[in-house]
């Protein structure tokens, strides 16, 4: 549940920082900040399992969809009072989110691992055989 609440912490500071950016008109600044934004949403959006929850799932791709759309459109036009309308709306998210987490009967429900369906087929076995076989390779250490 922390993830999700620093992904949308991530995203509404992306946003500000393009609101900045139009302001100081940093074109190029507007640009990155926007490019973040729409990768954590697209993120979110490739997390989704409609397998397990499909009417939840089904509303928050069209949200994050939207979101996507509406800060492209923002960006395109360099509108600030249009990137804050993007902000206000992923806050009410995050906030749903924020209550999910304190709710214990939602926390054993959500949220799921955030691991792509490929990955939870490799047995925890082979993945420790396979993290230990890098680190003997590996030539540096953290």
């Amino acid at each position: 549940m922390e993830l999700v609440l620093a992904l949308y912490d991530g995203v509404i500071r992306f946003l500000h920082r393009a609101v900045q950016c139009v302001e100081e008109d940093d074109v190029q600044g507007r640009r990155t900040a926007i490019k973040k934004a729409i990768d954590v949403f697209m993120y979110l959006q490739a997390r989704l399992r409609p397998d397990l929850a499909a009417g939840p799932s089904a509303a928050l791709s069209d949200f994050y969809t939207a979101m996507f759309t509406m800060t492209l459109e923002a960006s395109h036009n360099a509108s600030r009072e249009q990137l804050l309308e993007v902000v206000a709306c992923v806050r009410n998210v995050r906030e749903a989110w924020a209550v999910a987490a304190k709710d214990p009967i939602a926390g054993r429900v959500l949220p799921r691992e955030l691991r792509t369906q490929e990955e939870t087929f490799i047995p925890t076995t082979s993945r420790l055989e396979i993290s230990s076989g890098e680190a003997k390779r590996s030539s540096w250490s953290a």
